[in-house]
């Protein structure tokens, strides 16, 4: 939006002001996107505040200057809930998120479910009531019937429009439902100032911000700096929107922020795998996450399921364990990894955190060192969340006795000395030299780790050693390694040399799954290399596919494909691949777990396997499937051939039936390929 004529009359450059800056806030609280600074933002209202000083008779009450009361109030009201505020069943476990989603689907039979993952913001719950696109009243959670009418507070909260975007065909009236929270920044920036003064300081986010958001003079409220994420609907006249997915864009279109990193997903494995990223990002984020909701998509399917007298049966929380101690930052190290991605890594007093002792923290890129202004000396919070290494949650900057040198992150590889360079529109900083000794070394630690060429006896030390000879400076080097060259080298005799050689050579015969997952394709990991090898079958097929056939792919999306087709085609991936094949490393699938192949019985056939077997554990079947010529697949479509369903079948089956996709017993296949 760039700046307009300034208008002739008060009340006209009263009006576009207004609007300037609601049009700034919200691409600052939604967007994240700020187009000024925050001086200049600070200009156009000192402006506003001076003309509605001159010109009272023009203030309204959803003008950007209204946000704080002029006077405390007495005491809180209490208001009751039109829709209950209901609490959330949580889980621990992935086990039990399945049993969720096969709940779920024997309650909706045959229907397709989508689901909505999003982020458990750790703060406090409130609902924000708007009549005709004005704020009327907003409330706390409470004990779910009724809450605390937190109205004068609400109007400080950063982010909280006064009046809905009129562009975002708002309805009558709707209550958005979301979480007050604080950022960790602003907590150590509030510490200092509560140090300086000799005042008590607060041990965590989620506490200032309850009880912030319940103080009495909004004066107070707005000087911690709250914020605000919607994720929830409440009660509503005129709502349009079908799915949760389309309500929380709706939320932006009005001006509200929505809660972020929310993604759909069709499956109970899509969902899992999205989960397990999101927990991997925490590290990202400056406010705390105490897990993760799942929610079903479809309103009308909602409906349908109802609620218990607790809560909801259209979603759950999925949490994890989260430990927080507090130590001192001794040194930042930088690795270079196997992509040539230099990551800082603190090295800590040692600290015991959920039952063990830790000495290290991922900082994971030069932005976050930046964003945290982590420096060597300070005295962190540090984190453990799940089954994540720990992070350094913030830096407690109170505890500074003196000016600490900022980290300097280095412009040459500090393993090779190779100038770095920046991912176009990332964060992460690169080697891009890919004979650089530390990438040669991590790709060959990968190469041969137990899910990809599975090559055991190569561990760090030996690789070191074999680096640093010149015995081996590419994967292929491997390969031609000979008893009388391994003997040569530091604590390598003759059975131990002649064991590692006879690895190597076992190791041609992996398969194709495995050799992707072991290259060190970026995006790439164990899961997709399956799914990729499932459908391609041999290299020469997936190195013959476009961009768009590899992301058409089931699980595999552009990002992922460009990843994968720029690998495949580059000097470095495809000489690679060309020096494999010719030392006789395989480029197809291997018969099932390395056994022969037993029929074709099943040759040209998708199958997909879902419940509890009984002669079989799931990898076991799988094998099976392939060793008699058929191909496996993580979910059913209208493309697969049959399902092998056992006890505690849930979504998958109830897709397959939808569809038409026959369904056979672990009898009924047994007898298929007798």
């Amino acid at each position: 939006m760039t700046p307009l004529a300034m208008a002739a009359s008060p009340a006209a450059q009263i009006a576009q002001l207004r609007e300037q800056i609601r049009y700034h806030d919200r691409k600052y609280y939604v967007e994240a996107a700020p187009e000024i600074s925050d001086r200049e933002y600070d200009r156009l209202m000192d402006r506003l505040q001076a003309l509605e000083a001159e010109h009272p008779e023009l203030v309204t009450p959803d003008s950007p200057t209204q946000r704080i009361g002029d006077q405390p109030i007495s005491s809180l009201a209490t208001v009751r809930h039109r829709v209950p505020m209901l609490s959330i069943d949580n889980t621990y476990s992935t086990e039990d998120l399945r049993k969720f989603f096969d709940r779920v689907a024997r309650l909706l039979p045959g229907e397709d479910l989508e689901w909505v993952v999003e982020l458990k913001v750790d703060g406090v719950a409130v609902a924000v009531t708007y009549i005709d696109g004005l704020l009327s009243h907003a409330a706390t959670r409470g004990n779910g019937v009724v809450g605390d009418d937190i109205t004068h507070n609400i109007r400080t909260v950063l982010g909280v429009p006064l009046r809905l975007h009129a562009d975002g065909d708002v309805p009558r009236v709707v209550e958005a439902r979301g979480e007050v929270y604080m950022t960790n920044a602003e907590l150590v920036r509030i510490n200092q100032e509560r140090k300086a003064a000799g005042q008590p300081l607060y041990a965590n986010t989620r506490n200032v911000a309850a009880g912030s958001i319940r103080l009495l003079d909004p004066r107070e409220c707005a000087a911690r700096k709250l914020r605000i994420f919607f994720h929830g609907v409440g009660y509503c006249k005129g709502l349009k929107a079908k799915t949760h997915s389309q309500f929380l864009d709706q939320l932006r279109g009005w001006g509200l922020p929505a809660t972020p990193h929310f993604k759909t997903h069709a499956s109970a494995d899509a969902v899992i795998a999205y989960c397990d990223e999101l927990i991997g990002r925490l590290h990202d984020l400056d406010f705390e996450v105490d897990g993760l909701v799942i929610k079903l998509n479809d309103f009308e399917q909602r409906e349908r399921l109802g609620t218990t007298s607790k809560s909801p049966r259209w979603l759950i929380a999925y949490k994890f364990e989260k430990y927080e101690a507090t130590t001192r930052v001794n040194d930042i190290w930088l690795t270079v990894g196997k992509s040539g991605a230099v990551t800082p890594t603190a090295i800590l007093e040692p600290v015991q955190l959920a039952g063990t002792t830790v000495s290290k923290a991922g900082l994971h890129n030069a932005e976050e060192i930046e964003r945290k202004d982590v420096r060597i000396g300070d005295v962190v919070v540090v984190e453990k969340a799940g089954k994540i290494i720990p992070h350094i949650v913030r830096v407690e900057k109170h505890e500074r006795k003196g000016p600490l040198r900022k980290f300097v992150y280095p412009t040459h590889c500090p393993a090779c000395e190779t100038p770095l360079v920046k991912d176009e529109g990332g964060v992460f900083i690169r080697c891009p030299n890919l004979s650089c000794p530390a990438q040669v070394r991590e790709r060959l630690q990968h190469f041969a780790s137990r899910s990809a060429m599975d090559i055991a006896g190569l561990g760090e030390k030996l690789v070191d050693q074999l680096v640093s000879s010149g015995l081996v400076c590419s994967l292929g080097d491997l390969y031609r390694l000979t008893v009388d060259k391994l003997m040569d080298l530091e604590r390598m005799g003759q059975r131990s040399s002649e064991k590692l050689v006879e690895q190597i050579a076992a190791s041609r015969e992996r398969g194709l799954a495995r050799l992707l997952n072991a290259l060190a394709i970026r995006h790439v990991g164990a899961r997709t290399a399956a799914v990729l090898a499932e459908h391609f079958g041999t290299m020469d097929r997936l190195m013959a596919a476009s961009v768009e056939q590899i992301s058409e792919v089931e699980e595999i999306g552009p990002v992922i494909a460009q990843s994968i087709y720029n690998f495949l085609h580059s000097e470095h991936g495809s000489s690679a691949i060309k020096e494999l094949a010719s030392l006789g490393v395989r480029m197809d699938l291997p018969e099932a777990g390395g056994g022969e192949k037993l029929s074709n019985r099943l040759a040209g056939k998708t199958i997909v396997v879902t419940g509890t077997l009984e002669r079989f554990k799931r990898e076991e079947i799988e094998d099976l499937i392939r060793r008699h010529g058929g191909r496996v697949a993580s979910s059913v479509s209208g493309k697969t051939s049959f399902l092998v369903a056992g006890a505690e079948a849930g979504s998958k089956l109830a897709k397959a039936q939808s569809l038409g996709v026959k369904v056979l017993s672990e009898a009924e296949f047994l007898e298929m390929i007798e």
